[in-house]
């Protein structure tokens, strides 16, 4: 059974005024000696956002109580200086964000700038344990043409400087601002991953191969594939759940390499364009069927990738749990519409923003610690170091 484990990029804001709210520094250091095994917490580009590292798990109960538990030990720690998480995929209203007080992320601000200077998302990033990289590889190749549905599943930022956007992942938008961000096209081996890799390094446009922001990489500290196209989720199950697909659809393109069936060679320039059109409508207009390269129905396109995932999810005894999850994101328009329809209630982004802190942290409770699995062999997910007294640094 393979292990996974999430990073959940998360949006700190003043529990008063639900202002943004740069205490990503104070808040590491508060729960650096108190936070437990089975969770990191590590810094990211801006002040006013944190990464949460689960350990891997090997079901989606146990993810599901991870990424609870997690959210509700740094929320008491954010609480303790005035703050609140919140996992959406943008901030509402916030113009200019606070550089994070690192080396390298003076780097990369000196390096692009305004990209840097007003970037602010918060993206849901899957690891998913692999048995050596010729496999890591053979699963990125695969699970190219399904990347968008996720994307779509998780579309949690509609909103970008006080306005609608008009996309249900405005997120995906602004991340795609990044040069080397975004789909691949298909590698065959490691070795021509390895020199395409060293082809955009050559360039000095990234700084490292941390900025190698694929849609789907293999990672470097660990023996992982690393699927980072979806936005934060505000509901933990829904987050659970996606991440839960992701582990079987990892898990089914390695039996399909094993099987010695071919991935699809769609151009990677397609795939971009399906990445866009789920982007901009989430689940509540149509998708790209990556069976037959048209638009259908979101609900086609998601019973497509249900179906395609359906053996794995029966075999790990999840396939009624996540297909209810599914469904039900089907159902509610995804994250994207939540917001609008709580922006149409509450009347202003400040007391939306409440109630996206409050469904956060819903049901979450670090007395659930003592029900999450052991971390098992290798770590997954732990990419917060720290290379000085209260930091932490995130690729």
């Amino acid at each position: 059974m393979r292990t996974f484990g999430v990073e959940e990029e998360m949006l700190l804001v003043d529990a008063s005024t639900m202002a943004p709210m740069p205490v990503a520094e104070q808040i590491i250091q508060s729960i650096g000696p108190l936070k437990p095994d089975a969770m990191r917490v590590s810094a990211e580009l801006q002040r006013e956002q944190l990464e949460l590292i689960t350990a891997p798990q090997r079901t989606f109960s146990a993810q599901l109580r991870s990424i609870r538990s997690s959210r509700a030990a740094v929320d008491e720690a954010a609480q303790r200086l005035g703050a609140r998480l919140a996992a959406i995929g943008t901030a509402p209203d916030l113009e200019w964000p606070h550089l994070y007080p690192d080396d390298r992320y003076e780097r990369v601000s000196a390096q692009f700038q305004r990209t840097t200077d007003r970037h602010l998302t918060n993206g849901f990033h899957v690891h998913v344990a692999i048995g050596s990289r010729d496999e890591g590889v053979a699963v990125i190749d695969r699970i190219r043409p399904w990347l968008h549905a996720l994307l779509a599943l998780s579309a949690n930022s509609p909103f970008w400087r006080a306005r609608d956007s008009g996309y249900a992942s405005y997120r995906y938008q602004a991340w795609s601002q990044w040069p080397t961000s975004g789909p691949t096209e298909v590698f065959g081996s490691v070795a021509a991953y390895d020199e395409h890799r060293a082809a955009l390094l050559r360039t000095s446009v990234p700084l490292d191969r941390g900025m190698l922001y694929f849609d789907a990489r293999l990672c470097d500290r660990f023996p992982t594939v690393e699927i980072r196209v979806a936005d934060v989720c505000t509901d933990a199950t829904h987050a659970a759940a996606i991440a839960a697909l992701v582990r079987a659809l990892v898990e089914t393109c390695a039996r399909d390499w094993h099987r010695g069936l071919d991935p699809d060679p769609v151009p990677g320039a397609v795939l971009r364009l399906w990445a866009w059109h789920a982007s901009r409508y989430g689940v509540t207009g149509e998708l790209a069927d990556p069976l037959t390269g048209r638009m259908v129905p979101a609900r086609a396109a998601v019973d497509r990738l249900l179906a395609t995932v359906r053996p794995v999810l029966v075999d790990l005894g999840e396939w009624a749990e996540v297909r209810a999850v599914i469904e039900e994101i089907i159902r509610v328009g995804g994250g994207a519409s939540l917001q609008r329809a709580a922006l149409g209630q509450a009347g202003d982004l400040a007391s939306m923003t409440r109630e996206l802190v409050e469904a956060t942290t819903a049901r979450c409770t670090t007395r659930e610690w003592s029900a999450v699995e052991d971390p098992p062999a290798p770590v997954v997910a732990l990419r917060g170091r720290r290379p000085g007294a209260g930091r932490t640094r995130s690729a």
